[in-house]
């Protein structure tokens, strides 16, 4: 997506504090515009609708995780080791961006809305894509098992992150998610290597 703007960057992250405080209702362009400190017609200019913020939104996370995969993707480090460096980003950017886990995993804000669930199911799609090549270049290593389709083992991981993450927002943030996100990148770690690269380990 085009490079968002400063003003349009706030407008986010408004926007995402009013969706985490109230849920989806509490998004008008009449509450973000007295968060902000800006006068209605003003806020049209940067986005024309609540949809076209949401899409920002959704666009910027998506750019976010795009940038990590592609950095952990292109290294030459073992499958073990990009699999980890993904999860712990994700958590951490998470862990710096609380409200964003209410917008990302809400389905009740896209659900009646084809445009921005097709959104979420591209933001999904993509990180699926990403994670099925370095499990698979770790199955070719011998480092992940081989006795289970890849693309189940990938569907295991891409649930544990979102479940924990969900856990952490439905407790009120009342854990330390980069370090309970370690621990379950530990197990996760166990669960998908090879007999053999676990026995290494031990």
């Amino acid at each position: 997506m085009a490079a968002l703007t400063m003003r349009q960057k706030e407008i986010i992250e408004a926007s995402v504090h009013l969706i985490a405080e109230g849920g989806i209702q509490q998004l008008t362009i009449k509450n973000l515009s007295r968060a902000i400190g800006i006068s209605e017609p003003a806020l049209y200019r940067h986005f024309h609708s609540k949809q076209a913020i949401l899409r920002g939104l959704l666009g910027f996370f998506a750019d976010e995780s795009r940038t990590v995969f592609e950095r952990v993707t292109g290294s030459d480090r073992p499958a073990r080791e990009k699999l980890q460096a993904i999860l712990i980003a994700h958590f951490e950017q998470f862990a710096k961006y609380p409200p964003l886990s209410a917008v990302l995993f809400s389905e009740e804000i896209f659900q009646n809305d084809g445009v921005l669930a097709q959104k979420v199911l591209e933001i999904m799609d993509t990180g699926q894509s990403y994670l099925l090549k370095i499990v698979l270049q770790g199955v070719t290593a011998g480092e992940f098992r081989d006795d289970l389709p890849a693309e189940h083992l990938v569907a295991v991981i891409m649930g544990a992150l979102r479940l924990m993450v969900t856990k952490w927002r439905l407790s009120k943030y009342g854990f330390d998610l980069r370090r309970e996100g370690a621990t379950l990148w530990n197990s996760l770690g166990v669960l998908v290597s090879s007999i053999g690269a676990a026995g290494d380990r031990g």
